[in-house]
């Protein structure tokens, strides 16, 4: 199918893009257009305008300031898998970037352009929940920042107002030596998942986990920040016996049944994918389990 008629618009300056929304009510923004393209094709989104943030320099590339990674919106995929300050202070994303599509649809898919969509077994939001992300949205108005725990509004909802846009993406650095993992199971290489763990641990000197995140993603509506995984992971010393207790936490979620996967298989498989993930950190983070 083709898409039904629409007008396209390429700003080329932050003041173009404000007129343009200011102008629009309910404009689509064109970020890479690896899922916005397809939805159109199919008739599931049918705008009257499309916007097309590809010219906008402001929206790309990478920055560390203040020990945070600040990260252009319009940055790509492909780019982020090869920046300095990306594979030194948030290697997690790289190693969930290898698990996104494939080489030809990272080198247009951008990281706002997936904040904002939101499928729930993208990669990329659950590696923001990590990282404690907070999203710069700019309009007419002014600049807010939202953090990532309330930019999930509902199933493929982010909490982005008519006439708003995503500009910046700030992500928490982590200390050299942390660990890190992130584990995922699809079909094949490329396709969606059909659940996924992304975890960050930092081990002390006395080995004791100091500080954790876990988050479990592709089995709810939503990629699930898991608070009762990390409050017992912390002040704990990482074993492969209190990892695979852990991976019960999973059976309270919320899952999604459909034609792909059961409710009870995404749980299930969420809860190997977390534990697969934890030790992946744990080697990271200490060279071994004990």
């Amino acid at each position: 199918m083709k898409s039904a008629p629409f007008t396209y618009h390429r700003p080329t300056s932050e003041t173009e893009l404000g007129e343009l929304l200011l102008a629009h009510d309910g404009a689509k923004l064109l970020a890479g257009g690896q899922s916005l393209l397809a939805m159109m094709n199919l008739r599931y989104v049918q705008p009257d305008h499309v916007i097309d943030l590809a010219a906008l320099a402001h929206l790309k590339g990478v920055m560390l300031v203040n020990n945070l990674a600040v990260v252009g919106a319009m940055t790509t995929q492909a780019q982020l898998m090869t920046d300095t300050v990306i594979s030194a202070h948030c290697p997690l994303m790289v190693g969930a970037l290898r698990h996104v599509g494939h080489r030809q649809t990272r080198s247009r898919g951008t990281l706002g352009g997936s904040l904002c969509h939101l499928d729930p077994a993208a990669e990329l939001p659950a590696v923001a929940l990590c990282h404690d992300a907070v999203l710069e949205i700019v309009s007419a108005s002014g600049r807010r920042d939202v953090g990532i725990e309330d930019w999930f509004i509902a199933y493929m909802t982010p909490a982005l107002g008519e006439g708003e846009y995503l500009s910046r993406i700030r992500l928490a650095s982590k200390p050299k030596g942390h660990g890190w993992g992130f584990r995922e199971f699809a079909r094949r290489q490329g396709d969606f998942a059909l659940a996924g763990a992304a975890c960050l641990l930092i081990v002390d000197d006395e080995q004791r986990i100091s500080d954790a995140r876990a988050v479990v993603f592709g089995v709810e509506t939503r990629p699930r920040r898991l608070s009762a995984v990390e409050a017992a992971l912390i002040g704990s010393a990482p074993s492969a016996a209190l990892f695979a207790r852990l991976t019960s936490e999973t059976r309270a979620l919320e899952a999604v049944d459909d034609a792909y996967a059961s409710g009870a298989y995404r749980r299930r498989l969420g809860g190997v994918m977390l534990g697969q993930a934890l030790t992946d950190a744990a080697r990271r983070a200490t060279g071994g389990l004990a």
